[in-house]
């Protein structure tokens, strides 16, 4: 019985993309998070396992690894977390635009009353809407400015069920980067609202930790502007009855069915992927994110990421041996989160892929044009029809 696996190390980029400048302002192009960290931690950074799976040879120019080893591009703007993996599982997210609740508010009311929905102004002198008496519609206040708008809820008012199907109206109607619907049991519709703020004199929204939404009982669904989620790996897979284990963040960022976890604490996720994988005794899918590397970024935390990268490192010292023969482990990065760059936001930043199995061979799969390649590679694995984008890379790295 096969399996294949997907490990992302959210943030861990290893240099500007060679279009940074067409996206970002010239300063974040000198990004490299991989080096930053290294430079500032020295030799209390430890990861020979990484390093010798390519990561040397990629950006030190190290003799290559005895595995497949490369690196990936970007194609979805922005640097983020959840549209890159909507590439990675084999689609490319269309380019969306900047919307903020203050310039859509009243086309949006129109669209959901149509809709049926009751929609009014809580407020007098802001733009977020509340909807059947239990829907927040605002701005993201966590997000770049105009990339997200939320849908936050009272679930005592409006079930997860409705919820989603009140983002998708929303979803139809704007072309920001992504909408998110969630909301939680244990707080209330009153609570949300007076947790409502303006930021940066731009944005208004719900404060959501304030809003006490998050804990036991939390659901969320992302949607991303022109994902094709039915031609991603994921529900691929579903669709054929292949098991997917979704586990870290991929459970909250990723679509589909089968086992999900959305473990944050590293540890504790690495060691539920090796209980995972000894327990899964048919062909199956493990798709992983270890979200804290990207958390350690956002607060321009060093010590911390070299820390997770070093236990990491540990961790698939210990596990790559443990792999069945026909097994197939592919690690790689989503954007980068340049801790010393000056800022708290992602860096727009090519991702290393290393290929590990028995069945790999020592070759390089060069630079791939998307990250869309990998979930191509999961299809083809698997013998599954093809994801809506990418090429995959199977045969130039195993063994015929």
């Amino acid at each position: 019985m096969a399996k294949m696996m997907l490990l992302v190390i959210d943030s861990f980029g290893i240099g500007a993309t060679d279009d940074c400048e067409k996206y970002e302002e010239p300063a974040n192009c000198t990004a490299n998070t991989y080096k930053r960290i290294r430079e500032e931690k020295g030799d209390i950074l430890k990861i020979p396992t990484l390093y010798s799976l390519g990561l040397g040879t990629l950006v030190d120019d190290k003799p290559s690894p005895d595995n497949a080893y490369g690196y990936s591009k970007l194609v979805h703007h922005p640097a983020e977390t959840y549209l890159g993996h909507q590439e990675i599982a084999g689609s490319i997210p269309k380019k969306a635009n900047k919307r903020l609740m203050k310039d859509i508010h009243r086309d949006m009311k129109r669209a959901l009353q149509k809709k049926g929905y009751d929609v009014r102004y809580p407020f007098d002198d802001n733009p977020v809407l509340l909807v059947n008496e239990a829907a927040v519609i605002g701005d993201n206040l966590e997000s770049a400015v105009g990339n997200i708008i939320n849908v936050t809820a009272d679930f005592k008012k409006m079930p997860f069920s409705e919820v989603k199907r009140l983002g998708e109206t929303v979803r139809a109607n704007v072309d920001t980067t992504r909408v998110i619907a969630f909301g939680g049991p244990h707080t209330s519709i009153q609570h949300i609202l007076s947790c409502v703020k303006n930021k940066k004199e731009v944005q208004w929204g719900v404060d959501a930790p304030e809003a006490h939404v998050y804990g036991e009982g939390y659901e969320v669904t992302h949607m991303g502007y022109g994902v094709e989620i039915d031609k991603q790996f994921p529900t691929i897979a579903a669709k054929h009855g292949l098991r997917v284990h979704r586990l870290g963040k991929t459970a909250d960022v990723l679509h589909g069915d089968g086992p999900a976890d959305p473990i944050v604490d590293t540890t504790e996720l690495l060691d539920k992927v090796t209980e995972s994988y000894k327990n899964e005794k048919n062909d199956a899918a493990f798709l992983v994110n270890i979200q804290e590397t990207d958390l350690a970024g956002h607060a321009e935390d060093v010590d911390w990421y070299c820390d997770l990268l070093n236990r990491t490192d540990k961790w698939l010292a210990h596990f790559i041996p443990q792999m069945n023969a026909d097994d197939i482990l592919i690690i790689m990065a989503d954007h980068g989160n340049d801790p010393g760059i000056g800022h708290s936001n992602h860096t727009r930043e090519n991702v290393p892929v290393l290929i590990v199995g028995d069945k790999v061979k020592k070759t390089t799969i060069g630079a791939r044009d998307t990250m869309a390649d990998v979930g191509a590679t999961f299809s083809d694995f698997f013998g599954l029809p093809p994801t809506a984008e990418g090429t995959s890379f199977l045969g130039d790295v195993v063994y015929k």
